[in-house]
């Protein structure tokens, strides 16, 4: 059986699988997010790295409101995507010697994350709004903002800084 399970036959069906899969998503990030903070030189970056783990773990609660607004008892399925980027991370970072240059992978792998989830919770937000859910989308946009807001501050970093010092 593939991504999407025999289940799903409707839109509201496919709104709660993506909710698990972000679910899931968001709590494999706040695993992984430690681990980019530990290997993070630069002290913006690394700030900015746990800014984003306090922000997700927000995240989830706002997730679970969702899940409790529309029916659900909060459940993750596992999401290939996010833990194909996870394991990338994992390997490209482990074998990066320089830490200017590690930074600037960090913050490559921090967007391949943020882009990912933008494009989960853009689609979670529209799917919400053709529901008749506009109390679920209004929840879902909260995240949908500060995940481009993570984006955007990713790369002033890399274009102010961070990508100049490891060229």
């Amino acid at each position: 059986m593939g991504l999407f399970t025999k289940d799903i036959q409707t839109l509201d069906d496919l709104f709660v699988h993506t909710l698990q899969d972000i679910y899931y998503a968001e709590n494999q990030i706040t695993k992984a997010l430690p681990k980019m903070i530990a290997k993070a030189s630069d002290p913006e970056l690394k700030s900015g790295f746990e800014k984003h783990l306090s922000e997700t773990e927000g995240q989830i609660r706002r997730l679970e409101e969702v899940f409790q607004m529309h029916g659900h008892q909060p459940k993750a399925v596992t999401c290939p995507a996010i833990d194909g980027i996870i394991k990338e991370t994992n390997e490209i970072s482990g074998e990066i010697g320089d830490k200017t240059v590690l930074d600037a992978a960090l913050i490559a792998s921090a967007q391949a994350v943020e882009h990912y989830e933008i494009t989960r919770y853009g689609t979670l937000v529209a799917w919400a709004k053709q529901l008749g859910r506009n109390d679920c989308a209004s929840v879902l946009q909260q995240t949908l903002d500060e995940e481009r807001a993570t984006d955007e501050r990713l790369t002033r970093m890399a274009d102010s800084q961070i990508n100049r010092r490891a060229a």
